[in-house]
C-alpha cells in the first residue's frame, strides 16, 4: 500500500492552532495525528472531524472544553490532517475507518468518553459507540446522522456527484461554502494544507460514495448500529444547526430512537454545516450539559 504523508512544513504557523502532533501507528503501520490537550485523568471529549476537513475544524472548541475540565482527543481520520493517506482508493471503506478508529482507541484505552461529532464524524463515532458503549459516558451530536438506506436527499446527492466528477476540489473553499461566515484566506488555506496533490485527496472525494444512502453495502451494519443506538441509554443530546439544508431535520430520528436522547435539554445552534466555525460555544455547552447529565443519572 502506498502512503502520502503530508509534509510538515504544510502546518506551521497555521492560525489558531498551537498544538504540538502526537502520532499513534495503528494495526498495517498506519500513523494517526491526534491532538491531546487537558489533564491525563481528566474526563476525555472524543472530537471526530468529518470530509473534507480535520481536527483544525475544532481549533475553537479545543481551548474552551479543557478550560472547562476536560481532556480533548481530536484526531485526523486516516486520509485526512496530518494521519497517514493511503493513496489506492480500494484502502478505503466505511467499515475500515471505522475499524482504524476502533483501533486508535483502544490502543490509548480511551473510557468514559464524551463523543462531540458533525458530518462524518457522526457516522463513525455512532458506530464506534455502538459496537464499544462501555467506552462512552455519552455523545453530543451536531449536523450528523447514521443513514441506513433512506433515498439521498437532493443537496446531498449534488455534493455526492460534485466530489466525484468535479475536476477540482478546493477543500479550503468548500468549508468556506457551508460555513455561516466568511473565513479569512489563511483560515482556507489550513484546511487545505493536508491536500497539496490531487492524488493526496482519494478520501476527501471518495467519502461521500460510502453514505449509506439507498443501496449500499454498509446498509446491514447501519442497521446493527441502530439496533445498539436503541439500547443507548446514556446521555445523548442533538444540538444541530438552524441553517444546514444536509441535515436539517435530523435530530429527529435519534431525540425519538435513542433512550438516552430522553429528556436530554436538545437545541439548535447558529449556522450552518460546519457548525464549529459559526457557534462553538454553544457546540461546548452542549458537551458540558452531556456530561452533567451523565453525573445526575
Amino acid at each position: 500500500m502506498t502512503i502520502y504523508r503530508t509534509p510538515d512544513a504544510r502546518f506551521a504557523a497555521l492560525p489558531d492552532w498551537p498544538y504540538a502532533p502526537k502520532y499513534l501507528e495503528i494495526d498495517g503501520g498506519l500513523r494517526v495525528h491526534h491532538v491531546d490537550e487537558g489533564a491525563a485523568d481528566a474526563q476525555p471529549v472524543l472530537m471526530l472531524h468529518g470530509e473534507p476537513t480535520w481536527a483544525y475544524l475544532y481549533r475553537k472548541m479545543i481551548g474552551p472544553a479543557v478550560d472547562a475540565g476536560f481532556r480533548v482527543l481530536a484526531p485526523d481520520l486516516i486520509g485526512f490532517g496530518r494521519s497517514d493517506k493511503p493513496l489506492d482508493a480500494g484502502a478505503y471503506s466505511y467499515a475500515q475507518q471505522v475499524a482504524w478508529m476502533r483501533q486508535w482507541i483502544e490502543e490509548l484505552d480511551l473510557k468514559n468518553m464524551i463523543l462531540a461529532c458533525q458530518d462524518w464524524g457522526s457516522l463513525i463515532g455512532l458506530r464506534l459507540v455502538a459496537e464499544m458503549p462501555d467506552r462512552f459516558a455519552g455523545v453530543a451530536l451536531s449536523n450528523g446522522g447514521l443513514p441506513e438506506g433512506q433515498p439521498a436527499p437532493r443537496a446531498f446527492a449534488i455534493w455526492r456527484a460534485f466530489s466525484r466528477y468535479s475536476p477540482v476540489f478546493p477543500v479550503g473553499r468548500i468549508v468556506n461554502a457551508g460555513a455561516k461566515r466568511q473565513l479569512t484566506p489563511e483560515e482556507i488555506a489550513a484546511y487545505d494544507a493536508p491536500f497539496p496533490t490531487r492524488a493526496s485527496k482519494v478520501a476527501a472525494r471518495i467519502f461521500p460514495s460510502f453514505v449509506p444512502l439507498g443501496d449500499n453495502v454498509a446498509v446491514p451494519d447501519q442497521k446493527r448500529a441502530w439496533a445498539a443506538l436503541e439500547r443507548f441509554d446514556k446521555p445523548f443530546l442533538c444540538c444541530f444547526a438552524n441553517s444546514d439544508p444536509i441535515t436539517r431535520g435530523g435530530d429527529a430520528l435519534f431525540i425519538e430512537r435513542v433512550p438516552g436522547a430522553h429528556g436530554m435539554a436538545h437545541r439548535a445552534l447558529h449556522g450552518g454545516h460546519f457548525i464549529q466555525e459559526n457557534d462553538p460555544d454553544g457546540f461546548v455547552a452542549a458537551i458540558r450539559d452531556v456530561a452533567a447529565a451523565g453525573i445526575s443519572r
